[in-house]
């Protein structure tokens, strides 16, 4: 009868296995950090959210005081900021922020400010975020002051 015992030194031995996983491990650890990291859609949607609610927030200050509030828009900086509360959100390099404001509000020149008056009302404009062929636009009504977000690509 034969012996169908194969030879001993066919195969991977476990020395030979763990050196092959040091050296994948190794490769994967240099390159990993050169592997461009980027704002995942997830977070880009959390992005307009947070906007969306700075601006709602400043709206409903200039109601609570009575007094005009502008939510200041910096794209070339890549943040918002509150002109009631000084809050600040910056965006992320990778997410384009560009924005349509009203060229004149109630005869003052326009600046890259959302303008809200002490009834809630606004001049009303748009930020636009996009990364990646996807677009958010966070819009404030012209009449009402009320915000909301749609996509992109929406009339």
């Amino acid at each position: 009868m034969a012996n169908n015992r194969s030879a001993p030194d066919s195969g991977f031995t476990l020395l030979e296995t763990v050196c092959a996983l040091a050296i994948i491990g190794l490769v994967a650890a240099v390159l990993m950090p050169a592997i461009p990291r980027g704002t995942s859609r997830t977070a880009f949607e959390s992005y307009a959210v947070k906007v969306a609610a700075l601006v709602r927030h400043d709206r409903q200050l200039a109601l609570e005081r009575g007094v005009m509030t502008a939510t200041h828009l910096d794209p070339a900086g890549h943040a918002v900021v509150s002109g009631a509360t000084g809050a600040r959100i910056a965006l992320p390099q990778d997410v384009a922020f560009s924005a349509v404001v009203a060229r004149n509000c109630r005869g003052a020149p326009a600046d890259l400010s959302i303008r809200f008056f002490p009834s809630g009302l606004s001049c009303g404009g748009s930020l636009i975020l996009s990364r990646l062929g996807f677009s958010l636009q966070i819009r404030v009504d012209w009449l009402t002051g009320g915000v909301e977000i749609v996509p992109g690509d929406a009339a």
